[in-house]
């Protein structure tokens, strides 16, 4: 598969697909989405909410939500208010999300099952990383979207003048619904 997306590329370069795509590193909406990185919304939430490339800072994960003030959302956060101009974040979790009602220990067993020694497993455990917190999944997509909505409003290096909001998109008509 790697190979087949490097020729696309190569042949995307040299026809210059990227002419249409050009653009500078600032959003000219102004505005950072923290979102899942689920495949259904790939070009779902862009077409959905009328987003062309260079209108926002799109940042992805498994879940849309931040579990740690100082994770690695959080900074791409305040870089986009600080470096780059944002002045609104959308964090927008959405229907069916596969991170709901994950469970940590089946996670564990996979990776067991891939080879991952227990060793390993240990390892994180005697570095003071709780696996079953780090890995477990959220009960209610509206409630960890909540949740990380109150995170970053109330980070202690976020301007009080950034607008925060949370949304649900139904993942399969693109809806949004406002928290």
């Amino acid at each position: 598969m790697i190979n087949e997306i490097l020729e696309h590329n190569r042949r995307f370069v040299e026809e210059k697909g990227y002419e249409r795509f050009l653009t500078d590193k600032y959003p000219n909406k102004k505005i950072a989405i923290v979102t899942c990185m689920d495949t259904r919304l790939v070009e779902l939430l862009p077409a959905a909410l009328g987003f062309k490339n260079g209108d926002v800072k799109i940042i992805k994960n498994a879940g849309a939500t931040i579990t740690n003030p100082f994770d690695s959302t959080m900074r791409s956060l305040l870089v986009a208010v600080y470096e780059l101009g944002v002045t609104e974040i959308m964090i927008i979790g959405h229907t069916g999300c596969g991170v709901q009602g994950m469970d940590s220990n089946e996670m564990l067993h996979l990776m067991k099952l891939r080879g991952v020694p227990e060793n390993n497993i240990n390892l994180m455990k005697h570095c003071g990383i709780d696996l079953n917190t780090w890995l477990h999944g959220f009960d209610s997509t509206e409630d960890a979207i909540e949740e990380t909505v109150d995170l970053v409003k109330n980070h202690p290096l976020m301007p009080r003048d950034v607008v925060v909001k949370g949304y649900i998109m139904n993942s399969e008509t693109g809806a949004l619904l406002p928290l």
